[in-house]
């Protein structure tokens, strides 16, 4: 999965701004054909005091740490082209209200991740698909009934 922690000062954000912020992340990995599901987004709010940036404190800054777990880079270009797609969907949280903020992202080991204790199938394969049309993790059984009703 993708799992972004936006670390931001408390009351930068509306709950409205934090839904439509996680849905335009969402629709990033969507329109490469990443499930949606897989998509995490923790907003971790932090009190006066507690944000810190060359040793003093802020209120107008937010740091997003980004795990790719689902699928990683094979090539810079691909890394380049990602970062370009997430900053424009970004831009109207950041840039637009003239915010500082910093992205990074830290590719994973795939085989160190599970789903409801289940490693999740590879991509193109036919679970890949189930998983992908149902928008969730499918257990093995559920998989076998959901091709028997097809």
């Amino acid at each position: 999965m993708p799992l972004h922690r936006i670390f931001v000062p408390t009351g930068l954000y509306t709950p409205s701004d934090k839904a439509a912020l996680a849905q335009a992340i969402t629709d990033v990995y969507a329109a490469v054909g990443l499930p949606p599901f897989y998509v995490v987004v923790l907003f971790i709010d932090l009190e006066p005091g507690n944000f810190f940036v060359g040793g003093k404190a802020t209120e107008r800054m937010v740091r997003i740490s980004v795990e790719h777990i689902a699928r990683n880079f094979k090539d810079d270009t691909l890394k380049r082209n990602f970062m370009d797609r997430y900053e424009t969907a970004l831009a109207p949280f950041t840039k637009v209200r003239g915010l500082d903020w910093e992205v990074q992202v830290t590719d994973c080991d795939r085989l160190l991740w599970n789903l409801n204790g289940m490693a999740p199938p590879e991509e193109n394969s036919e679970e890949g698909k189930m998983w992908k049309q149902e928008n969730r993790a499918v257990s093995p059984e559920e998989m076998e009934a959901l091709k028997a009703r097809s």
